[in-house]
């Protein structure tokens, strides 16, 4: 069988095969595998992640222990009523 591609699209395929090591032809074999439905191969599943998620509120509340508490002092207690203030620069409103 013979496809013929863009020679921009030849060229990432080229690229993507070397990067993994392997021939263009075993590259499209295993993305054919991996994307074929009802195959016994074919998987839904996510790749394993190498850390376990976390919520953005324990992302933010991680990141944010390291700051001093001579700066976290500083900050607005009114941020998210007041962000436009805040962000922007407009007049706070009256909450």
């Amino acid at each position: 069988m013979n496809v013929q591609l863009r020679p921009e699209t030849e060229a990432r395929l080229t690229a993507l095969a070397a990067a993994s090591g392997v021939s263009v032809d075993d590259y499209l074999a295993a993305l054919v595998e991996r994307q074929s439905p009802g195959s016994e191969t074919a998987t839904s599943e996510e790749p394993p992640v190498s850390r376990p998620r976390q919520s953005i509120a324990d992302f933010i509340v991680e990141s944010m222990k390291d700051i001093p508490a001579e700066i976290m002092a500083t900050m607005p207690t009114d941020g998210a009523s007041q962000h436009d203030h805040y962000i922007y620069g407009w007049p706070k409103r009256d909450v």
